[in-house]
């Protein structure tokens, strides 16, 4: 099968973009991020997409990025936190190897702060974040091959544990 060794998802800041770029060190493979996609590709930041365009443009600019990423990339591809929404996309990942990076809403606050970057949490992080959360798990489980829990691990346990799950060696 062509497409990505592995696909990460999981909510922002779970930390997609570390362990990916990890994941693909270990595996002599290429590292891919949507999210940086659609920034190169659009010239502006994601956060100025959502306030200049609102969240359903982006929501279609991010499932252009994705189908392409997922036909063209053969490494690590990390996808953004909301890309689980869209039907297609979700039964596009069907058959690739996909790892769910989960975390409580403890161990965001840690990471991302919850700050105002982050659209979506503009306005009372903590709540918004957990009804991200109850509204995106089952998505995330729907297309997960593998669960892997980030909470109080490190990058390269994280890591270990996404090659453990997806039971992927060094090429």
């Amino acid at each position: 099968m062509s497409g990505p060794l592995v696909v990460l998802v999981g909510p922002m800041g779970v930390g997609k973009s570390t362990v990916g770029q990890l994941l693909a060190e270990r595996l002599g493979a290429g590292y891919r991020d949507t999210d940086d996609d659609i920034v190169a590709e659009q010239g502006r930041t994601i956060a100025n997409i959502f306030v200049e365009e609102g969240e359903s443009a982006f929501r279609a600019i991010e499932k252009r990025a994705v189908h392409r990423a997922l036909a063209e990339h053969e490494g690590v591809l990390a996808l953004g936190g909301g890309a689980i929404l869209d039907t297609d996309t979700r039964r596009l990942l069907a058959g690739h190897q996909v790892v769910y990076l989960s975390m409580d809403v403890e161990e965001a606050v840690k990471r991302t702060g919850l700050n105002a970057a982050r659209p979506l949490l503009a306005v009372n992080p903590r709540k918004q974040w957990r009804e991200l959360m109850e509204a995106r798990r089952h998505l995330y489980e729907e297309v997960a091959t593998a669960v892997v829990p980030t909470d109080g691990r490190t990058p390269e346990e994280v890591t270990q544990a996404a090659l453990d799950a997806v039971e992927l060696k060094k090429a």
